[in-house]
This record gives structure tokens, C-alpha cells and sequence, in this order.
């Protein structure tokens, strides 16, 4: 299937529910909006997307206190199906539907795959509790909704590598949604919307094919700038500590340097 077709079969699948996942995002909206839906494309081509992901050692490594995991945005280095996924997801007819689903009237897709792309969890790895960069890579517009598509089979809630959202802040409890296969959760992002991933606790890997959107407009009045911002769990105290300096130094830095000192590689650079 080319990226056309896999668009169309997203599009349906998605405008057949619709209501139902209005639904789901209006209870939620009031703390961090999400959404959820399985069975996103037919089982052979969600497994085929499966059998031709990157392996972690063709991704980069991110592995610090504030997360260990495996990420890539340069799609043609890898095989040309998980390209056209990725890019179905910014079919203009999508992005109307999800911004329709989510209340939001005027949505960007992301070319450039800034932050996005491919990820993998291995055996161990995590991703601390934190609030997505709140801005596009050069701060004119504005990150408001995360669309992570799961495409690893058999991926059970013993495994762990679920996407946790803390409604109450990373102090108090979190809401755990399964990366389970074939899934596509759709969340949104402002200053209040703190999620993370928890420990994978199995010799496997949990993959992931992930998208933004970004608008002209804050999700909410009061959101302001910010760096992404880390944070420990809540029995990690000495490693909270830490990652809020960290993300007090990194956002000193923004304000000097607007748009900050380096490019983030984290890029498509398509030639």
C-alpha cells in the first residue's frame, strides 16, 4: 500500500469512530486530553511495519537520568513503509479529523518530524516524567497534540514500556494507557500535561511510530514557553531535584538564546 491508501485507511477507520472518541477526549480534556483507538491498519500491514523497524543499534541512543530509549527521524535510512506511515498520519484530512475530534480548529502537521519519528524501548529502558518543548523548532507555533502509533505484536501490560499520564502532576498518581499493538493514542500537550514511559521489563522492543501537531494558538490561555521539563517519579527524590535544575539551567539558556544554541538533530533532513 502506498501512502495514499494507508492515509484512506486510517481516515475511515478514525471518521467511523468518531464519536466515540469525542467522547473519550471530552472527559479527559479538563486535566490532559487524550484518546485511543485500536486497530488502526489491517494486522498485515501493522505486523509488516513491525518486521521492518530499525533495530537499536541503527537508531541513536538517548540514555541520561531523564531518559533511556532509541529514536530516529531520518526515514530514508530505513525502510520505505515506515515512511509512508508516518506520513499518513499528516494527510490533511486527518489532521481536520483529529483537530474536529480534539476541539482544536486550526492543526499543522510536521514535515520536518521535529521530536518525532521512530522510537524503541529496549529491555530497561524509560522515559522520566516531563512536559514536551512547547513550541515547534522555531518557536512559531505551538505543540498541542502527540499521535504515538504502536506497532510491536503481542505487547501485554506485564511487559511495561506503557505511556503514563500524570493529570495531578508527576507527584501524585499516573494513568497508564498500554502500547498495545496496532493502537493509536492521541494526547494533548500544554504546560499541565506531564506523561511519561514506564521501565520495559522484558528482552523485547516496544516500537513506536510518532507524530505532533502543532497550532497557532496554546491549548491553554495560561501556557507561556518552555524548555522540555523533566521530572523524577515520585520516589525519586534526589533525581528530581537534579532534573529541575537541569530544566531551570536549559530554560535560563532560552531566554538568552531565543532559539537556543544549536539545532536540535533531531530532524528529517530529506534530501
Amino acid at each position: 500500500m502506498d501512502k495514499q491508501a494507508i492515509s484512506d485507511v486510517i481516515y475511515n477507520h478514525i471518521f467511523a469512530n468518531k464519536q466515540s472518541l469525542i467522547d473519550q477526549f471530552n472527559k479527559s480534556k479538563e486535566a490532559i486530553g487524550y484518546f485511543y483507538i485500536d486497530n488502526v491498519l489491517p494486522e498485515d500491514l501493522a505486523l509488516e511495519c513491525a518486521k521492518v523497524f530499525p533495530k537499536p543499534e541503527q537508531m541513536k541512543m538517548l540514555k541520561s537520568l531523564r531518559e533511556y530509549k532509541h529514536v530516529s527521524a531520518q526515514m530514508d535510512k530505513h525502510h520505505p513503509l515506515l515512511e509512508h506511515v508516518i506520513y499518513a498520519f499528516q494527510d490533511e484530512r486527518i489532521v481536520k479529523l483529529i483537530g474536529d475530534i480534539c476541539s482544536i480548529p486550526v492543526l499543522y502537521a510536521d514535515e520536518s518530524l521535529y521530536a518525532g519519528g521512530l522510537s524503541l524501548m529496549a529491555k530497561d529502558n524509560f522515559l522520566n516524567p516531563h512536559l514536551d518543548n512547547s513550541h515547534d523548532a522555531n518557536r512559531a507555533r505551538w505543540r498541542v497534540l502527540n499521535l504515538l502509533y504502536y506497532v510491536t505484536p503481542n505487547w501485554e501490560q506485564k511487559n511495561g514500556g506503557h505511556l503514563e499520564l500524570w493529570p495531578n502532576g508527576p507527584k501524585n498518581d499516573a494513568i497508564e494507557l498500554e502500547s498495545k499493538f496496532n493502537r493509536l493514542i492521541v494526547m494533548a500537550t500544554h504546560s499541565s500535561s506531564w506523561h511519561s514511559v514506564n521501565k520495559v521489563k522484558v528482552d523485547n522492543n516496544r516500537c513506536c511510530i510518532s507524530n505532533y501537531y502543532f497550532s497557532d494558538n496554546a491549548l491553554c490561555e495560561t501556557d507561556k514557553f518552555h524548555v522540555t521539563k523533566f521530572r523524577g517519579r515520585p520516589n525519586q527524590t534526589v533525581t528530581n531535584l537534579i532534573l529541575d535544575c537541569d530544566a531551570n539551567l536549559r530554560m535560563l539558556v532560552r531566554k538568552i538564546f531565543k532559539k537556543g544554541v544549536r539545532k536540535n538533530p533531531h530532524v528529517y533532513k530529506n534530501k
